[in-house]
């Protein structure tokens, strides 16, 4: 198995994974997103998104590489604006947390275009 495809399956599995804990939704989800900011109301939808990257990617390693780089970018667009809440809200301390997805995302990009 190569590099790329462990980078993507490893992006894939991770944001699944969180996905579903904004779907359930997971007690540390909530804690997070009311510390910064982020309405319930609008947990569906962070996880379906997430969700669809996830499976975005793997359907890129799958043969529709297009589909895999749509997904790649989206998730990138995604993790860059929850970095930004981070910022935005002054929630430091997990930071860590939305910025380790977002280079996992920027990796699965890079190896899906280059």
């Amino acid at each position: 198995m190569s590099l790329s495809v462990v980078i993507t399956l490893i992006t894939a599995i991770a944001t699944a994974a969180v996905g579903a804990a904004d779907l359930v939704p997971a007690k540390f989800v909530l804690a997070n997103s009311a510390r910064v900011g982020v309405p319930r109301s609008w947990l569906p939808m962070l996880g379906t998104l997430k969700l669809a990257g996830g499976i975005g990617l793997v359907v890129g390693l799958l043969g529709v590489p297009v589909i895999g780089v749509a997904a790649a970018a989206g998730l990138v667009a995604f993790f860059v604006g929850a970095v930004v809440t981070h910022l935005r809200a002054g929630v430091l301390s997990n930071i860590a947390f939305p910025g380790g997805y977002l280079l996992l995302a920027a990796a699965s990009l890079a190896v899906a275009v280059g």
